[in-house]
């Protein structure tokens, strides 16, 4: 079962309300395979970390374009009518269209794998 959890601090800065935290926090292994934060949602634009442990998932057809960063650890993609997976490592990262079939292969099973995607419409 994967977990869901909102921006880690919010504080007012000129009026506004600005969103701070550290990505590397909350990474160790807590509720499940793989862990969402959202750290920032506006409008059609949603930020997210993602910290997964040793998982794989189903395949992804999402409503929204998505830019996806690893920061740590490893994962393999694959892409629908691709027979090569992505390899991703530390400072990878790929834009995925909308409705473009992928999932998640693996990711490294003895560490956290961190990424950081941002999705809009």
């Amino acid at each position: 079962m994967s977990g869901s959890h909102s921006a880690e601090k919010r504080e007012e800065q000129g009026g506004e309300s600005a969103v701070t935290g550290n990505l590397f926090s909350n990474v160790q292994h807590t509720e499940g395979p793989e862990e969402f934060f959202t750290l920032l949602k506006d409008g059609n634009v949603e930020v997210q970390k993602i910290v997964s442990h040793g998982t794989s998932s189903e395949w992804f057809d999402q409503d929204t374009a998505e830019f996806v960063a690893l920061l740590q650890g490893e994962a393999r993609l694959l892409f629908e009518g691709k027979s090569e997976e992505l390899v991703m490592g530390p400072g990878d990262f790929v834009g995925i269209p909308k409705h473009k079939r992928h999932r998640v292969t693996y990711t490294a099973p003895d560490r956290p794998t961190v990424w950081l995607a941002f999705h809009w419409k």
